[in-house]
């Protein structure tokens, strides 16, 4: 029989093999997650003998990650600004560079807070939960066009508990939107890699997340010229647009907020310096 020390090993071997980062986390996140352990609970059974009903819940589990699918995909979830968000292939994973737009946003509202948010491209819901309860006043509109994503945001409304305050709505981009010009805040990560970079990223990015929910025309800016052009419509009086984009858009995203008679815009960048978020008013 093998240890649980040993299955680690060999595990961390193999990912290591198929190029899998960092292998020796995810050997031991996908052990402990096999038998329902946390690492340090993990680190205390080593030399534990495991049964081949253990190994066989590991075995998949491990031929999963070495084909690079993700490992939040496989976990089936992902820590997110304090909330456990179910996650899987209908959506984008949330990152930690969204996570920090949610910490930004809530500095720059913390003085009056929104009380109604639009979240356009929604995927798992992560930003509209996110805010919801940062705000705990505000209703929160979760926006997407894909119905798959949709009910993923759905899900973790429901398993979350803010189906009173956040509702989830089928459309393409503002199409299903009334333009009431009411949100305190318009905020987005859409897609904005272009199909290069996209297919110059890792396997777990390009050959297992939605390309819908990446990829844009018009050198990733197609989408975000579509939220800019048409915000004015829906945003209240002092509102604003809040945008996660690549790092080299910035000054074409300015002259787009400019034309569309939009006078404020800020650029601030992400947690490894880079400009990722703006930041657009009238």
């Amino acid at each position: 029989m093998i240890t649980v020390l040993e299955v680690i090993k060999k595990t961390a071997d193999f990912l290591a093999s198929k190029g899998v980062d960092a292998s020796r986390l995810n050997a031991e996140t996908l052990v402990g997650h096999a038998l329902n352990l946390t690492r340090m609970k993990l680190y205390l059974q080593f030399e534990r003998k495991l049964t081949e009903e253990e190994l066989e819940i590991i075995r998949p589990l491990v031929r999963r990650r070495s084909q690079r699918e993700p490992l939040q995909y496989i976990l089936g979830h992902v820590d997110f600004s304090g909330l456990k968000i179910k996650v899987d292939k209908r959506a984008l994973i949330p990152r930690p560079e969204t996570e920090f737009l949610i910490e930004k946003i809530k500095d720059k509202l913390s003085s009056k807070s929104p009380l109604r948010i639009l979240d356009l491209g929604t995927g798992s819901g992560a930003i509209a939960l996110a805010l919801a309860k940062c705000f705990s006043e505000a209703n929160v509109t979760a926006i997407d066009a894909s119905q798959d994503a949709l009910a993923l945001t759905s899900e973790n409304i429901q398993s979350l508990g803010f189906s009173d305050r956040v509702k989830p709505l089928f459309s393409t981009w503002y199409d299903a939107v009334r333009p009431t010009s009411d949100f305190d805040l318009i905020i987005s990560n859409p897609p904005y890699l272009t199909l290069l970079e996209v297919n110059q990223a890792m396997p777990e990015v390009n050959k297992h997340e939605p390309l819908s929910a990446l990829i844009a025309d018009d050198n990733g800016l197609k989408d975000i010229k579509i939220i800019i052009s048409q915000a004015k419509k829906y945003l209240a009086p002092h509102g604003i647009v809040a945008l996660e984009t690549g790092e080299n858009q910035h000054e074409a995203i300015k002259a787009i907020a400019s034309s569309c008679g939009f006078t404020q815009f800020s650029s601030e960048k992400d947690l490894a310096s880079k400009d990722r978020y703006v930041f657009i008013s009238i």
